[in-house]
């Protein structure tokens, strides 16, 4: 019966999405369900019975968040056709202040998922690394280079948003960090690179 339950149900998307708004507000290193349950109006145990576990919950949470990201991915990548435009329009996503709480929480999940291979937060750095390619890769037009030239590009293209975002959540210094991703633009439009 309880199994039942866990599935998706409107009280249950209800909690989740206001779960959801809390770490965003709050973070998830140290979630607990107690105050998180008075937060949103529920229970340790109603929390406990829809999602299983706390762990459950923490699953659903980044379910939840990665779902928001997968959702830029997908409308990212139209227009921009090629590598450097698909650069600019995410830079200018990540940039955006309305998103700094969600890639905060991004940043929380992607270093627990590496300190603690076992938890709730497992795969989400391998997942999300997988999402980002697949996105910038479908870019690249294949005849374009090399397999191993393209890879090439597109990794190091995530490792540039990635650090970026890095330091733009760090210092809060969104001109400088842009004029960066600028530079790197330039010498990605530049021949013979």
């Amino acid at each position: 019966m309880a199994e039942i339950a866990r599935t998706s149900s409107p009280r249950r998307d209800e909690l989740l999405e206001r779960a959801y708004q809390y770490v965003l507000e709050h973070g998830l290193a140290d979630m607990s369900l107690r105050p998180l349950a008075a937060a949103i109006g529920s229970s340790p145990r109603v929390l406990l019975f829809l999602f299983g576990s706390k762990d459950g919950l923490v699953r659903a949470i980044l379910n939840r968040a990665r779902s928001e990201e997968l959702a830029f991915l997908a409308s990212a990548g139209q227009p921009p056709a090629d590598l450097p435009g698909l650069v600019q329009a995410t830079w200018r996503w990540l940039a955006g202040e309305q998103h700094r709480r969600l890639l905060t929480l991004w940043v929380e999940a992607y270093g627990r998922s590496l300190a603690d291979p076992a938890g709730p937060w497992s795969d989400f750095a391998r997942q999300t690394v997988a999402d980002w390619l697949a996105l910038l890769a479908a870019a690249r037009p294949a005849a374009e280079q090399p397999p191993a030239g393209a890879a090439a590009d597109v990794t190091l293209a995530l490792a540039v948003l990635r650090g970026a975002l890095l330091d733009l959540l760090a210092t809060g210094d969104t001109a400088r960090v842009s004029a960066a991703i600028t530079r790197y633009l330039d010498c990605l439009a530049q021949p013979g690179r």
